[in-house]
C-alpha cells in the first residue's frame, strides 16, 4: 500500500495561547537569529559569502549529528519535498543574506527580516484556504509598520544599499515559502530529523558556489570562528527550536520570531560594529513587539475579538 502524500501545509497542532516552553523556545531562537546578522558581518569581512554559507551549514549538520533522533533517514518518498527546502530555507537565502551584507548593516538586515510574518501569513492562508484570525492578523499589520517605521530612512538613499534590501527582502520570501512546507515532515518525524536532512539538502545545494568562492576567501580566525558560532547556533540549534514550536503553533504565529531581531541586531550592531541607534528606531522596537504580543496570543481568543 503506497504512503499518503504530504500536505503543501498543515495547521498547527496547538490553537491556544503560545505556551511559556515555547515561548522559550521562541525565545532562545530570536537570540541565536537576532545575532547571526553580526556573525555574517564578522564573516563577510573575510570570507566569499557562499563560503559564509557553506560553513554554517557544515558546522549546524556537525552538531545535529550527535543525535540519536536527527538520524532516521526519512523515506525516499519525502525527498523531493526535503530537497526543495533545502533550496528556498538554506541554500538561497544562506547565500543572499551574506551577499547583501557586504552593502548593508547588520542591524538593517535584523530589521528586514523581520518581514517574515507578512509573507508567512500570506502564503500559509493561500495554501490553507483560511486567512488570520482578527487580532493575529492586526498583530502582523503593527509589527510591520514599526519594520517599515525602523527601515524606510536607510533604505531612502538607493544604490547598492536599495539591492542589498531587495536581495534580502528575496531570502524573507523564500523563508516564507519554506516554514509552510516544512510543518508537515516537522509533525511527522520530528525537529532534529527535519532540520537535519534539509541542512544537507542545503549544503548540496551551496557547495559549487563555496568552491568557486574560496579563492576570494582569507584564513582569518576571528570571521572562522564567527561562522562557526553561525553554524551551532544561529543554523543547527537554533532551526530546531524554531521548528518544533512550528509544528505546534503554524507558520502565522511561529513567524513572529522575527519581530525581535531588530531589537537584538540594533544593539548588537551598535556595540560591536558602531552602527547608530536614532529614536526611529525604538519606536519602530516598540511597535514591532506590541505586534509579536498580539500575533502570539491564542487562535480561539482571536476569533472571539
Amino acid at each position: 500500500m503506497s504512503r499518503p502524500r504530504l500536505p503543501l501545509t498543515s495547521q498547527g497542532t496547538r490553537p491556544e495561547a503560545v505556551s511559556p516552553q515555547d515561548w522559550g523556545l521562541l525565545g532562545a531562537a530570536a537570540l541565536m537569529w537576532g545575532s547571526s546578522f553580526l556573525l555574517i558581518a564578522i564573516g563577510v569581512d573575510h570570507l566569499a559569502p557562499s563560503v559564509v554559507a557553506a560553513g554554517r551549514l557544515v558546522f549546524g549538520i556537525a552538531v545535529l549529528v550527535l543525535f540519536a533522533r536527527a538520524r532516521v533517514l526519512m523515506p525516499r518518498a519525502e525527498w523531493p519535498r526535503v530537497a526543495f527546502l533545502g533550496v528556498v530555507w538554506m541554500g538561497a537565502p544562506f547565500i543572499l543574506f551574506p551577499i547583501a551584507q557586504q552593502w548593508v548593516d547588520s542591524s538593517l538586515a535584523g530589521v528586514v527580516n523581520s518581514s517574515l510574518p507578512i509573507f508567512a501569513a500570506t502564503i500559509a492562508a493561500f495554501l490553507l484556504h483560511k486567512a488570520p484570525r482578527p487580532l493575529v492578523a492586526t498583530g502582523l499589520i503593527i509589527g510591520f509598520i514599526g519594520v517599515l517605521v525602523v527601515s524606510g530612512p536607510t533604505v531612502s538613499g538607493g544604490g547598492r544599499e536599495a539591492l542589498g534590501v531587495a536581495l534580502l527582502l528575496a531570502a524573507v520570501i523564500s523563508y516564507g515559502v519554506a516554514i509552510s512546507a516544512a510543518i508537515p515532515l516537522q509533525q511527522r518525524y520530528g525537529s532534529l530529523a527535519t532540520v537535519l536532512h534539509m541542512l544537507v539538502a542545503g549544503l548540496i545545494v551551496v557547495a559549487p558556489f563555496a568552491l568557486v568562492g574560496l579563492p576570494d576567501s582569507e584564513p582569518d580566525l576571528g570571521s572562522i570562528a564567527a561562522v562557526a558560532a553561525l553554524g551551532v547556533f544561529g543554523t543547527g540549534l537554533a532551526f530546531v527550536f524554531y521548528t518544533t514550536v512550528l509544528g505546534r503553533i503554524g507558520a502565522t504565529r511561529s513567524s513572529v520570531v522575527t519581530y525581535f531581531f531588530p531589537v537584538i541586531a540594533i544593539v548588537l550592531g551598535a556595540v560591536f560594529r558602531d552602527e547608530k541607534i536614532t529614536l526611529i528606531m525604538i519606536a519602530g522596537a516598540v511597535l514591532i513587539l506590541l505586534g509579536a504580543w498580539l500575533s502570539g496570543r491564542s487562535e480561539n481568543a482571536a476569533e472571539k475579538a
